[in-house]
């Protein structure tokens, strides 16, 4: 039997991806192998960061009692949990909920994606600014179909133009989601649209973090 370490759980509206605006119930476990220099979850990665220990049938049973049918697994980095296959296999196979992993990119899908009932991830791809880019698993992109995205947190010009070589060269568009997303308060959101112009990039959206614009951006259970 599964055991996880869960740092926070809540309800709220998904402020990012496809399921943006749409309720969902967050599960969001401690502890992160990246340290981005933007993260704004870096209370959740610490080795202090208070957690509690519940198996996956306690974590299905709170999501179940919530009834709320979007699930999005969260950190952190979710993948690191040892036993996270055990929990997606029971809620993607409830016929009941979607499941959307949130994952730093730095982590190997291969195996989940191959799972008969495979949830949907949401993956950034760390670009320059954040000071990961190296740590990026780049054989994930072949894992990504059209139920999932690739996120692009950017911060700077050079952040966008980076994005512009990736999707590129992996040929992402059409083939999953695509978002960029401003990193808070450090780029203009009307720049980015400027670069989607000059650019073409048709199929490739632009996104804000709702839920940072809703609430104070440092709230937590939002």
């Amino acid at each position: 039997m599964g055991v996880f370490e869960v740092a926070e759980t809540f309800v709220s509206i998904n402020g990012e991806g496809k399921k943006a605006g749409q309720l969902a119930v967050f599960v969001r476990f401690r502890g992160c192998g990246l340290n981005c220099s933007y993260c704004d979850t870096k209370w959740a990665n610490e080795q202090d960061t208070p957690f509690v220990t519940q198996t996956a049938e306690e974590i299905y049973s709170y999501i179940q009692s919530t009834g709320v049918q979007n699930v999005t697994l969260t950190g952190g980095e979710p993948l690191l949990q040892k036993d996270i296959k055990e929990l997606i296999s029971m809620l993607t196979g409830d016929g009941f909920h979607y499941c959307e992993i949130e994952t730093n990119g730095a982590v190997p899908l291969a195996e989940l994606a191959c799972m008969e009932l495979a949830p949907s991830f949401t993956m950034d791809y760390k670009l320059p600014s954040s000071g990961m880019e190296k740590y990026m698993v780049k054989e994930n992109f072949q894992c990504l179909t059209q139920k999932d995205t690739v996120k692009f947190v950017s911060g700077s010009m050079d952040d966008l133009r980076r994005a512009k070589e990736i999707i590129e060269e992996y040929r992402l568009i059409g083939r999953t989601g695509i978002y960029l997303s401003p990193v808070f308060g450090k780029i203009d959101p009307a720049d980015m649209v400027d670069f989607l112009k000059e650019n073409k990039l048709n199929g490739v959206n632009l996104q804000l973090q709702l839920h940072k614009i809703i609430w104070d951006p440092n709230a937590k259970g939002v």
